[in-house]
């Protein structure tokens, strides 16, 4: 009998790909400094890595998701 995933979200695991600010400015074709400022305005999900800051892909997709908008039906 196969095995039935677990259907809780695990709490300490990180879901996507960490990447750095400069590689998170390139993906989302903004300025570094524009990430720095969603970081310090805690506008978006950050991991401290040491002394080191990084942003998950699956945040970033949200952040660009959560800014969309939809057009008017008329």
């Amino acid at each position: 009998m196969p095995a039935v995933p677990d259907p809780r979200p695990r709490q300490n695991a990180v879901a996507g790909d960490l990447l750095s600010v400069p590689q998170a400015a390139e993906r989302l074709g903004t300025p570094v400094r524009f990430i720095r400022r969603l970081i310090s305005e805690r506008r978006i999900r950050f991991y401290k890595v040491g002394r080191y800051v990084r942003l998950d892909t699956h945040d970033l997709d949200a952040f660009i998701a959560s800014g969309r908008v939809e057009p008017e039906n008329k």
